[in-house]
């Protein structure tokens, strides 16, 4: 008991001595620093996993997502705390869609369809391939769900398979070879 009171007052007393040295005035300085809003999107350091954007950010597989995310203004969303699934078609399911539908949808008019299709592409949570079961369905961000079937060790997404996951530290990315279109 006696033991607990002494660290309780060592730690008040330290309490106490730092708010009265920061609660000084500090000198001033002649330079001045321009105030900048950086989001999570522009935290950037080298010890820290990567969020999802990072990780796509990275892969040449997955440009036109990255475009799209970022037409669709949820880079911020994206690289917040989470934990969210994307399922993340390639540029080669991007290719897959009629001529002039991709270039369509990164235009600013069509920025609400754009997000409802990425939205579509996202879980609020974390969904490992491991945990999915066969006939479970999914609410996603901007409505609709998704189904999951399973083939012997293959998993698929509304009839896409599943050919990567990728932790982040925010979430996971299943790689995935089609656009899921919402119905």
């Amino acid at each position: 008991m006696k033991n607990s009171i002494k660290i309780l007052l060592l730690a008040c007393f330290f309490a106490t001595v730092g708010c009265k040295q920061s609660s000084e005035t500090p000198t001033e300085t002649t330079e001045s620093t321009p105030a900048q809003s950086v989001g999570q999107e522009g935290v950037q350091d080298e010890t820290s996993n990567p969020n999802i954007v990072q990780v796509a950010s990275g892969s040449k597989d997955h440009t036109t997502l990255v475009a799209a995310v970022k037409a669709g203004e949820l880079v911020t969303s994206l690289s917040n705390a989470g934990p969210f699934t994307v399922f993340a078609p390639t540029n080669a399911a991007f290719d897959k869609l009629p001529a002039g539908t991709v270039d369509g949808l990164l235009k600013q008019e069509k920025k609400a369809d754009l997000q409802n299709i990425l939205g579509y592409h996202t879980y609020v949570g974390t969904l490992k391939v491991e945990y999915m079961q066969d006939g479970q369905e999914f609410d996603m961000v901007y409505g609709g769900k998704v189904k999951i079937t399973k083939q012997g060790e293959k998993t698929f997404v509304n009839g896409s398979e599943i050919v990567a996951s990728i932790e982040t530290s925010n979430g996971i990315i299943h790689v995935i070879g089609d656009v899921l279109l919402p119905k």
